[in-house]
């Protein structure tokens, strides 16, 4: 996750781990609550988060316990990060300290009472205990499948057992995961843009009714729709923090949309510039084919080697060819001589038109950012191929 740094940094310090205490027992007015919190601007908060909270009057306890945390000071923590291997913590916060942060980046807080005995209070307090336990506490993050939401059913459900239900009767829209990860992002932004590049069609599939769980508000349907024994699981419902997440504003000349319309501008421009004199713009071939190959070869190591459940069988190296890394520096290097790559040429743009049969088939959906760069790829191609010579 990437964003505001420094405040982040600051809620680590604000959100500093409570040592266990010894035999902790809840006491009969002690209450357990799941917060759901709005999403933020930065990356790493769109999602919004869920956590668990209790309260105990009696003992002056309130506590969150928040399986949304990490520790930088992991070795190799941005080559972990990347590789999707950087693990994932439970830390346990005083509430004032874990609020304040959604209090400085204006995100609502809402809290969701849960209808325990105190008996099953207690169950559930031991459970989080020893999992805040240091040789415990740590799990491997998987964005759709592991992670501060799906934590929250996940553990009701091995503390509760069997009489805990999980009704999805609500869930009356079938929805992928790509649908379900673009209720949070809009559409012409660097975040959605980055996402639909980076995930393949493995996230394309519609979502059963408990894989909407990696979604926090989500979450909270699922447990307001639960039931246990002869009761709900989730009672009374009430704001903590009544705020309007903030929405950003994002200038047109900023947006992914621009830069792409921009790329097939100049492109059609060159070109027709080149077909009229009989040259060949060595610079713009050379930034097209590096461009594409680098993000094809960083497309498959997401892929291939990392851990990230959700980069597999992308499509987008359809457009984005890893092999272009190296014609970019034939083309940049050699003046004459065109026969090899006219057959290489061909090659992509039947990959381009693969690209778009997936697309209308909906085995995987593309942003739809990458329209104009694929005219502007396929306009590219396609001058080249009719090439008689290679110009210096």
């Amino acid at each position: 996750m990437k964003g505001s740094t420094l405040l982040f940094l600051l809620t680590c310090l604000l959100s500093v781990t409570i040592s266990r205490a010894q035999d902790i027992t809840a006491s009969p007015e002690a209450q357990f609550s799941v917060i759901t919190c709005g999403p933020g601007t930065e990356l790493y908060a769109t999602f919004g988060h869920s956590a668990f909270r209790f309260r105990d009057p009696t003992r002056g306890i309130d506590w969150v316990y928040n399986y949304g945390t990490f520790d930088f000071d992991t070795p190799n923590f941005y080559g972990k990060f990347v590789r999707g291997k950087l693990p994932y913590a439970l830390a346990k916060q005083r509430f004032e300290n874990f609020l304040y942060t959604y209090q400085l980046e204006n995100r609502y807080v809402r809290e969701q009472l849960l209808e325990l005995s105190p008996a099953e209070t207690n169950a559930l307090l031991q459970f989080l205990e020893e999992n805040n336990q240091p040789e415990n506490r740590f799990y491997k993050y998987d964005f759709l499948f592991e992670n501060c939401a799906t934590k929250i059913p996940d553990i009701l459900s091995r503390v509760l057992g069997p009489p805990l239900v999980y009704s999805f009767d609500h869930l009356t829209d079938s929805k992928s995961f790509r649908d379900l990860i673009h209720e949070n992002l809009y559409w012409n932004s660097w975040s959605s843009f980055g996402i639909d590049l980076a995930l393949g069609a493995v996230i394309d599939r519609k979502a059963e009714g408990s894989e909407f769980s990696f979604l926090p508000k989500y979450v909270e349907q699922q447990i307001a729709n639960a039931s246990l024994k002869d009761r709900s699981l989730g009672g009374r419902k009430r704001p903590i923090l009544a705020l309007n997440s903030p929405t950003p504003n994002a200038v047109f000349t900023a947006t992914p949309l621009f830069w792409m319309l921009l790329v097939l501008g100049i492109t059609l421009v060159i070109t027709w510039i080149d077909f009229r004199n009989k040259t060949r713009s060595k610079v713009l071939d050379f930034i097209l084919f590096f461009t594409t190959g680098a993000a094809g070869c960083l497309l498959l190591f997401l892929w291939f080697f990392t851990d990230h459940t959700a980069t597999a069988w992308n499509g987008n190296l359809l457009w984005a060819f890893p092999l272009n890394l190296i014609l970019a520096f034939g083309l940049l290097a050699r003046p004459a001589g065109f026969k090899k790559e006219r057959g290489y040429l061909i090659l992509l743009l039947i990959l381009l038109a693969t690209g778009a049969g997936l697309w209308l088939a909906g085995v995987q959906i593309f942003s739809p950012v990458v329209l104009p760069l694929w005219a502007a790829l396929m306009l590219r191609y396609i001058f080249l191929i009719h090439l008689k010579k290679m110009p210096i």
